[in-house]
């Protein structure tokens, strides 16, 4: 599949694409005026844009017709990430938005090893990350990556009406994926998992209050940036998303 881009300004007979990767195109790939470009308005929808100038840092182009993109689950999960410690947050965000998370969503929660440090900072290479990641897909869309919060606010968001379901990936057992899964297909889910240390015993509680359903991925104990990413693979696979 040849690189597709996000339009960084979008309209049915003009679209745009900006800084860097406007020189990546143009400098490295060396497009010329008249070359066809994926081209995405990051609402869904892509087309085959014909390139109609190129400036430094600035490529115009003419979208061809839309389509929907076929990249774009029809069962949206918003993955609630403990934070962890180093760079690992990183890695989990790429992958997720790989494999088709519509939200990541980091949290602090008690047994954290990583603590709030300069998050403006990071949320703008988060982004970058997730815009990356999101163009090497081929997704239709950039998921959001939202600022870390707290585990008080975890707790809010699942009570609200935001998801139809929340799945606990619980250290210390639950019902099986492949159970509560199939059900949930088109619907929008919360997939919460936990820091290097798990769960305390009564954030558990407190998330299975709010309305998360505990589940199990099975006997082995998976490192906490290996869990998000397998259990949401699971979940999209079992929702039919990676058919």
């Amino acid at each position: 599949m040849a690189h597709r881009y996000f339009a960084d300004t979008f309209a049915p007979d003009l679209a745009a694409i900006t800084g860097q990767n406007a020189h990546h195109l143009a400098r490295v790939l060396r497009a010329r005026v008249g070359d066809v470009v994926p081209l995405c308005d990051g609402q869904g929808r892509e087309y085959d844009a014909v390139i109609t100038a190129i400036a430094p840092e600035r490529i115009e182009l003419a979208p061809g017709p839309g389509r929907a993109s076929r990249a774009e689950p029809a069962t949206a999960v918003t993955l609630f990430a403990a934070c962890p410690k180093q760079d690992k947050l990183e890695l989990i965000l790429q992958k997720a938005v790989e494999l088709g998370a519509v939200r990541i969503v980091p949290f602090f929660s008690r047994y954290c090893v990583a603590a709030p440090k300069n998050e403006a900072v990071k949320q703008q290479r988060r982004a970058r990350i997730a815009r990356e990641a999101a163009e090497q897909a081929g997704r239709g869309v950039v998921p959001a990556v939202e600022e870390a919060i707290p585990f008080s606010a975890l707790c809010a968001r699942l009570s609200g009406p935001e998801f139809d379901a929340a799945l606990l990936c619980y250290e210390k057992g639950g019902a099986p994926l492949r159970q509560l899964a199939p059900p949930l297909t088109g619907r929008c889910i919360a997939l919460i998992t936990g820091a290097e240390g798990g769960f305390a015993p009564e954030e558990a509680e407190a998330l299975q209050a709010a309305g998360a359903q505990a589940v199990s991925l099975g006997p082995r104990i998976l490192r906490c940036e290996t869990a998000p990413l397998a259990a949401l693979a699971a979940l999209l696979t079992l929702t039919g998303e990676l058919e």
